[in-house]
């Protein structure tokens, strides 16, 4: 064996370790291992989404597709003189506008369709007044696949709520929950049928409440994220413990579609409607006679209020109950019956939901000062008849665009009023002039209106294209409208 070969196994093998044992020092402690830092919570694994299967199974049942079909009747070309176009196509319309004055009138049927959800085994169904409102047929479905007429009970077009009923019994219900407990950011589930998909389940969550809209002063609306579209109107929003907490109601959308703003009718606004419908077939509401609006920032300084809390009356009927109890015009009310008015849009809400004859105590600033005024409530005139009572089936529109009946002695006191005839269908001009079914037509060229046949008797006599003013009360006011006949 070579002699190099063997020295460098004797350093490998003795001297290497002997020289690295005597660099090392001796007696030293070894660093201890560094612990490990607890996860931050921030990093720790997110919860799990939700899981709404439970609740669609339980609570699906319950939640029912409607359908309905309305009898549309104008004047202009026949549906056969264009085989395949839809009363409903923008150019069927434009042809009809240049129709002859002698085109031969006509009907069509329209179909619409919307949800609801059953709230009593019996067959009572809450839904949207617009959903039903009109129809001359209602077809309920079950997710069972059967099928039931339904005959409304009542509607109320202020709260856009209407209870309807089908001859069945022992069905499925859903469970009622606390609209007023809901907080914005939880969970909520919408079922329905969005443009006729039977049974659809979307999910969101609440994006704000007491919402006010155009036109809607009875309702503070639940606003969420939860996809809605045509065809879910009526149906349930319910909360993760599988109770309704509300009505879904209407979008706000520039497309016809979803756009992430849904809104939705408070349960317990809905409930004490539908209570009352189907106790009196109406709802009786409670009425001051003033006009409100909002406090501003300048106004607040003008009438020397710290805050712009609270409605500023514009005017009072003459002979309202707001007028006998000696509330002006430029009081602010403050408080409303020991509650706080934080702005205009909580006002007539509260006025609403006060029994009729009720006396409550009003707080309002005045003259730099505050004082408290007892009213006693009045009942509000109805802008629109609750009731389903007019059909206007057998007749054909007038020349206006009118299918119009007869006041009965109930609808004149649910109206509010001795003389009229109530809309029961409303095309052509009249609809364009804003007319709408319910409203009550109470006067034509000042002469007051007191049976269907006096008002076409008297429109009859008219000449074409001579403009006539017909006083109506709509939206709980009465206001002139000026038609031009067509024939």
């Amino acid at each position: 064996m070579p002699r190099h070969s063997t020295l460098r196994r004797f350093l490998a093998t003795i001297i290497l370790p002997l020289f690295l044992l005597a660099c090392s020092k001796p007696n030293q402690a070894q660093p201890a291992p560094k612990a490990v830092a607890p996860t931050p919570a921030s990093q720790a694994p997110l919860a799990s989404l939700p899981d709404f299967t439970a609740l669609v199974t339980k609570e699906g049942p319950a939640v029912v597709n409607i359908s309905t079909t309305q009898t549309v009747h104008t004047r202009g070309f026949p549906m056969m003189k264009f085989p395949g176009m839809s009363p409903n196509d923008p150019f069927y319309q434009f042809f009809r506008r240049f129709a002859p004055p002698n085109a031969a009138p006509h009907e069509y049927k329209t179909q619409s369709l919307g949800s609801g959800f059953i709230i009593d085994s019996n067959g009572y169904i809450l839904t949207n007044a617009h959903v039903v409102a009109g129809a001359d047929k209602i077809v309920v479905n079950l997710t069972d696949k059967r099928q039931f007429k339904a005959k409304v009970i009542g509607l109320d077009r202020s709260t856009d709520v209407a209870l309807i009923k089908i001859n069945a019994r022992h069905l499925p219900t859903v469970a009622l929950g606390d609209s007023a407990s809901l907080k914005v950011g939880q969970w909520v589930v919408a079922i329905g049928a969005p443009f006729g998909f039977d049974n659809s389940v979307t999910a969101g969550i609440v994006s704000a409440k007491g919402r006010s809209l155009p036109d809607d002063n009875y309702v503070p609306f639940i606003q969420t994220d939860v996809p809605i579209n045509p065809g879910n109107s009526g149906g349930p929003l319910f909360n993760l413990k599988g109770q309704v907490v509300g009505i879904n109601s209407q979008i706000y959308s520039r497309t016809g579609g979803y756009m992430g703003l849904s809104f939705s009718i408070p349960i317990n606004i809905a409930m004490n409607v539908a209570n009352q419908l189907r106790a009196h077939g109406k709802v009786s509401r409670g009425h001051l006679g003033i006009s409100i609006q909002d406090i501003t920032q300048n106004l607040a300084a003008s009438f020397g209020l710290k805050n712009t809390n609270g409605a500023l009356i514009g005017s009072v009927n003459p002979g309202s109950p707001a007028a006998k109890a000696g509330l002006k015009s430029g009081d602010i009310i403050l408080k409303y019956n020991g509650k706080p008015v934080h702005d205009s849009t909580e006002l007539p809400l509260m006025v609403g939901n006060t029994k009729p004859g009720a006396h409550v105590n009003i707080q309002v600033w005045r003259k730099g000062a505050t004082r408290e005024i007892g009213v006693t409530v009045g009942k509000m005139p109805s802008g629109k008849l609750a009731h389903a009572h007019a059909s206007g089936k057998g007749q054909t529109a007038n020349r206006l665009g009118l299918r119009i009946e007869t006041l009965t002695a109930d609808q004149k006191q649910q109206a509010g009023v001795t003389h009229g005839v109530v809309v029961a269908s409303v095309t052509g001009i009249a609809a364009d002039a804003g007319i709408q079914p319910g409203d009550v037509v109470l006067s034509l060229n000042n002469k007051d209106i007191h049976s269907a046949k006096q008002f076409n008797q008297l429109l009859s006599h008219y000449p074409k294209n001579k403009a006539v003013a017909l006083l109506v009360w709509h939206n709980h006011q009465s206001i002139y409208i000026a038609l031009k006949t067509d024939g």
